[in-house]
């Protein structure tokens, strides 16, 4: 997938930047109710300029990664600096994507079990992607559609890095609340069984926490018969889409696709995507 999510993170950038430089820069970014357009082109330059820099710099220590981003560039006054600037670390970030092939290699990530290129790589991509998909809604433009298979790869990444955070606290154990959910792509016929529920634990400064989490149980391909481990003929619950409709849900950028089943499971995975991204 290195080539691929290269390529998609160089593509959806492009239209990212294409779509905001024909919006009005004070329009409002209805995902991210703080943000206007400029804050929106703004972010993806500086989280384009964070990552190159941490691939570049070969940063692993948390004093490396507070050197790099105390070094961030400022942000331009002018709209057409901004952009000039964004195309600059978008391509950097690209450049020393592809010249690391391997998605093996050991970079700094914030997810400590997943410190490689290619979580950098996949991350990236996706956060491209769901940026575009902002503009385009800031802008009032149709969205335009994901390939299938980054749609599908987007539901398994909200579970297994952007809601992991907390399954890698030392002592955090998981609740379980109500049964596993199927989620189901009706388009490519991939299927997702997760579980919802509480991370409790105590954080380094003696402060207990109970927060909403949800973990990715097992995956179906889209000519199995049943999920490998936990085979549901009829799940208990379920929530049911195009794979674009389950990833936009997921990460905050389209409705809840039709779900039916166990009101407690439903409850707690709607919790957790109402959370958003961390």
């Amino acid at each position: 997938m290195a080539q691929t999510f290269t390529h998609t993170l160089a593509t959806e950038s492009a239209r990212f930047a294409e779509v905001l430089d024909r919006t009005d820069p004070d329009a409002d970014v209805p995902t991210c109710p703080d943000w206007n357009a400029d804050d929106l082109l703004w972010h993806l330059t500086e989280v384009h300029a964070f990552w190159a820099r941490i691939l570049h710099t070969g940063a692993m220590t948390d004093e490396e990664v507070e050197a790099v981003e105390a070094a961030k560039p400022a942000r331009p006054a002018d709209r057409d600096a901004m952009l000039a600037l964004f195309a600059t670390e978008t391509q950097a970030l690209v450049d020393e994507l592809r010249a690391r092939p391997d998605d093996d290699t050991p970079a700094w990530f914030w997810l400590e079990t997943a410190q490689t290129v290619g979580s950098t790589r996949r991350m990236q991509a996706h956060e491209a992607t769901m940026h575009r998909i902002d503009a385009e809604l800031t802008a009032g433009a149709a969205v335009t559609p994901l390939e299938p298979a980054l749609a599908e790869d987007a539901v398994a990444h909200a579970f297994q890095a952007m809601w992991a955070w907390w399954g890698t606290l030392p002592g955090f154990t998981f609740a379980e609340v109500g049964v596993p959910v199927e989620l189901a792509a009706t388009d490519t016929g991939r299927r997702w069984l997760v579980q919802a529920g509480r991370w409790r634990g105590v954080g380094e400064s003696g402060k207990s926490y109970d927060e909403p989490g949800a973990v990715l149980l097992d995956v179906a391909q889209p000519d199995a018969t049943a999920l490998l481990t936990a085979p549901l003929a009829e799940p208990a619950a379920s929530v049911r889409g195009t794979a674009q409709e389950l990833a936009l849900w997921l990460w905050g950028r389209g409705p809840e696709p039709a779900a039916t089943g166990d009101l407690d499971a439903l409850t707690a995975l709607r919790t957790v995507q109402a959370t958003g991204m961390q």
